[in-house]
């Protein structure tokens, strides 16, 4: 089956750009690299804890997170002209720390200086291998997280939508953020007049650290503008999406689908953001 959740939207609800500065019909996402993808060894070995049919295609759109979230970090890496002090919050297993150092790999950069792994679940065996700088077990729904520093950038990439209350999670992290500095993540997308819905499904059906909260570009507006932040990217990630698909093995499918999805942040899939916090 495919995982396209469509709710019969209307295109006015998914399709309105949301304060990004580039023109939605020329988005820079598209000149991001994605040939190291298919050719990266790294990206097809067990460490990389994803499931193993998806690596068989070229351009497995499972990793469109990791690759949207890598780009970010390294549009933030160029801005600064320094490796970057960066705070990971919901690493699991190290995909993302995982997916960034073989990207550097074939890229030749390294855009850190410290890295933080933060989880309410430290899989410490598994994290202590990829080389962070720092392990933190820390709660960020709870009022008084233990997170602690002065960072360029947070990662909160597919956490959010695990919370009941996001928005006051988000503004608890800002004092941790230095004034320039930004919060790049992205999760599951629902059009706004659709939203609400979906968000009584999820909390019907809610088990232990699954999906509570339902997230639209106009909601992740109103929670950047609530902790004080500015969206600075907004971008949908495909049109559909199904393991192992034939196409997945061509560039030209995973550009489409980031056209599509620039065009359209809120056509039910996956967005990704960048918001900023004003000096």
């Amino acid at each position: 089956m495919f995982s396209l959740p469509f709710h019969a939207a209307s295109l006015l609800s998914i399709g309105l750009p949301i304060s990004q500065s580039e023109s939605p019909m020329n988005p820079e996402q598209l000149a991001w690299n994605v040939d190291f993808i298919a050719q990266s060894d790294q990206l097809r070995a067990p460490e990389f804890g994803i499931p193993e049919r998806t690596k068989r295609v070229s351009y497995p759109f499972r990793i469109m997170r990791y690759w949207f979230a890598h780009n970010l970090l390294m549009r933030e890496y160029d801005r600064a002209g320094r490796p970057l002090d960066i705070c990971e919050i919901g690493v699991d297993r190290g995909q993302m720390f995982y997916f960034t150092q073989a990207a550097c790999a074939s890229q030749g950069d390294k855009p850190w200086a410290r890295w933080t792994a933060v989880d309410c679940k430290l899989r410490e065996d598994i994290l202590r291998q990829h080389g962070y700088t720092d392990l933190v077990s820390a709660n960020i729904s709870e009022e008084t997280p233990a997170v602690q520093g002065d960072y360029d950038l947070i990662i909160l990439l597919h956490v959010l939508e695990h919370l009941s209350n996001p928005e006051e999670a988000l503004e608890r992290l800002i004092p941790t953020l230095r004034p320039g500095g930004a919060v790049i993540g992205g999760f599951p997308v629902t059009p706004e007049p659709f939203r609400a819905m979906r968000e009584g499904q999820l909390r019907k059906k809610a088990k232990p650290f699954g999906h509570t909260s339902a997230f639209s570009p106009q909601r992740v507006q109103r929670m950047a503008a609530q902790a004080g932040l500015e969206v600075e990217f907004i971008s949908g990630a495909f049109m559909m999406r199904k393991k192992g698909f034939f196409l997945e093995n061509h560039a030209w499918w995973w550009r489409l689908n980031l056209a599509f999805g620039a065009r359209f942040p809120g056509w039910p899939g996956e967005v990704y953001w960048l918001l900023r916090r004003p000096r």
